[in-house]
C-alpha cells in the first residue's frame, strides 16, 4: 500500500505534498487547485477549492494502481470532514485504529478528531473514485465568526469525548447536486461564488442525512441495495437526457432489470416523486429552458417533448411556474427589451 504523508494546514500545502509525492501537473486559479495525475500510481484528478467561512472543498476523481492510504493531519477538535462517494468507495479511520469505515457509493460520511489529529482515508487499487470531502473549520475563532461553523461544532464536536465516525444512509439528492457543481463552467469571482452555494447546499444534504439517521428506526433506504440505488441515478439521467420518452413504467423499469415497485420506491427516495411525476416534472423544467433560450413556438415545444396536448401542457405549466407558456415567452421578451 502507498502511504501519503499530509501535514498541510492549507489547500496550496496538501496541493505541493501532493504533487511532490505523486507527481502529476498541478494547475491552480483565485483559490482553487487541480492536480491531474497519470503516471504509475493512478490517473484522474484531484481538485479542491478554500471557500468562505473557513471552509475546503475537495474532490477525488482517480482510479489508483494500487491502494493508497492518505494520512492526513487534523487539530484535535477543530475540524469536521464530510465525505461522500458518488461512485466507488473509500475506507476511513482514526490513527492508530484498524477500524476503517467503508463509505460506499451514494452514501454519507462524517469524522471529527477528538482525541487524536489524524485521519487516514484509504482507495483501493483499480477501483475508480468520485468522492468529496467538505472540511469545515470548528475552532473557537471560526465558530465566533461564522454560525454555520459554530453549529458544525455544536453537533459534531463539543458534546464528544472521544473521536467521531459516522457513516450514513444512502442518498442519492447529494449525487445530483455533486453532479450540477461539476457543471459549473463560469470562471472567476462568479465561479467561486457558485461552487460555494452548492457547497453550502451539500453540506446541509449531509448534516439532514444525519440528523434524520438518528431519529429514525427504519432503513431511510428501505429494501434498496447500494447497486439498485445506482441503477435508479443512471434512469433519472437518462429521463434528464431523453424527457420526449414515452416509456412506461414497466419498459422503463426492464431498462435497468429491476421490478417496477423499486423504481417507484427508488424515485420517491431520490426526488420525491413518483416515476410519471418526475419524467412531468423534467419535461416541464426542460420546456421553460426551451422557451428561455430558443426560438421555437409553444407547439413545436410540446411536440418534441413528448407532451399528450398543448393544453394539458399549458395546464401543468402553469401549476409550475403560476402563468402560461405563451406569458412566460412575452415575459422574457418583454425583460429582453427593457
Amino acid at each position: 500500500m502507498k502511504t501519503i504523508e499530509i501535514k498541510a494546514n492549507n489547500l496550496q500545502t496538501m496541493f505541493n505534498t501532493l504533487k511532490n509525492t505523486i507527481g502529476g501537473s498541478y494547475t491552480t486559479e483565485l483559490n482553487e487547485g487541480e492536480l491531474y495525475i497519470d503516471n504509475g500510481l493512478g490517473k484522474g484528478f484531484i481538485r479542491g477549492i478554500e471557500l468562505e467561512r473557513d471552509t475546503i472543498f475537495v474532490e477525488f476523481d482517480i482510479k489508483f494502481k494500487e491502494d493508497v492510504k492518505f494520512n492526513i493531519k487534523s487539530p484535535q477538535r477543530a475540524v469536521a470532514n464530510f465525505l461522500y462517494c458518488t461512485e466507488g468507495k473509500i475506507s476511513h479511520a482514526f490513527v492508530n485504529s484498524n477500524d476503517y469505515k467503508t463509505i460506499e457509493t451514494f452514501q454519507t460520511g462524517i469524522s471529527a478528531n477528538i482525541t487524536t489529529n489524524e485521519n487516514h482515508i484509504c482507495f483501493y487499487k483499480d477501483i475508480y473514485v468520485n468522492a468529496t470531502i467538505i472540511s469545515v473549520n470548528t475552532s473557537k475563532t471560526s465558530s465566533r465568526e461564522h454560525p454555520i461553523n459554530k453549529m458544525v461544532s455544536e453537533i459534531f464536536i463539543q458534546n464528544n469525548k472521544k473521536d467521531y465516525s459516522y457513516i450514513g444512509s444512502y442518498n442519492l439528492k447529494i449525487a445530483d447536486h455533486i453532479k450540477q457543481l461539476k457543471a459549473i463552467k463560469q470562471s472567476g469571482v462568479v465561479r467561486t461564488l457558485l461552487i460555494q452555494g452548492m457547497v453550502n447546499v451539500i453540506l446541509a444534504r449531509e448534516i439532514e442525512q444525519h440528523s434524520f439517521d438518528l431519529k429514525s428506526s427504519q432503513n431511510p433506504t428501505g429494501s434498496l441495495t447500494g447497486f439498485e440505488l445506482k441503477q435508479i441515478k443512471e434512469l433519472s439521467d437518462y429521463i434528464n437526457n431523453f424527457p420526449e420518452t414515452n416509456l412506461s413504467v414497466i419498459e422503463l423499469a426492464a431498462k435497468i432489470s429491476i421490478s417496477p415497485a423499486k423504481v417507484q420506491e427508488g424515485f420517491k427516495l431520490m426526488h420525491g416523486k413518483t416515476l410519471n411525476n418526475y419524467i412531468r416534472y423534467v419535461r416541464v423544467k426542460k420546456s421553460e429552458e426551451l422557451i428561455k433560450n430558443t426560438d421555437l413556438n409553444i407547439s413545436e415545444i410540446v411536440y418534441s417533448l413528448g407532451f399528450s396536448s398543448r393544453s394539458y401542457f399549458s395546464k401543468i405549466f402553469k401549476e409550475q411556474y403560476k402563468c402560461s407558456p405563451i406569458e412566460y415567452k412575452q415575459n422574457i421578451k418583454l425583460a429582453a427589451t427593457a
